[in-house]
Order: C-alpha cells, then sequence, then structure tokens
C-alpha cells in the first residue's frame, strides 16, 4: 500500500499543474508537460525545505511552502519554454 504522505503531496502537485493548465490553456501535451513539471518542482522542493530545515508552513513531512515556490517557478519555467511567440508589432 503506497504511503499516504506520498499521494498527499501528489494530488497537491497535481492539481498545481491542472490549474495552471486551466488559467493558461494549451493543449493535451502541454497539460502533461504542465503537470509532470509541478511533480518534479514538488518533489525538487521538498528535498530543498528538508535540506534547509525549513518548518514553517508544514504539514507532518511536507515542507509545503518551498515545495510550492518550485512547484510554481518550474510551471512558470515550462510556460516561458513552450509559449508560442507573439507577432512582432510593425510601425506605421
Amino acid at each position: 500500500m503506497p504511503n499516504p504522505v506520498i499521494i498527499f503531496a501528489f494530488v497537491i502537485a497535481t492539481m498545481y499543474g491542472l490549474s495552471f493548465h486551466v488559467v493558461l490553456g494549451g493543449n493535451a501535451r502541454r497539460m502533461v508537460l504542465f503537470v509532470v513539471s509541478s511533480w518534479v518542482g514538488f518533489l525538487l522542493g521538498q528535498y530543498i525545505g528538508g535540506f534547509l530545515d525549513i518548518r514553517f508552513m508544514r504539514i507532518g513531512v511536507i515542507h509545503l511552502l518551498p515545495a510550492s515556490i518550485a512547484a510554481v517557478a518550474l510551471l512558470i519555467f515550462a510556460h516561458v519554454l513552450t509559449a508560442e511567440p507573439s507577432a512582432p508589432v510593425t510601425r506605421r
């Protein structure tokens, strides 16, 4: 049986990725990219929070603040990399 802490962290990270996709839109490929980016960022933030022993906004063993910050940072990075370039502005 999977550890409930891992499932809870997985659900939170998935909600971050799906919410980001709902706000910014895109196709199914970008949705998968956002969800995976959120998972990786959440895991990275969890390790950073544990390494730095950040105790603010902890839920059990989950370091929610650093994990959330890292997940959102990776989501923004993924969005910037996959955003379609806008049309250049021409002056008359």
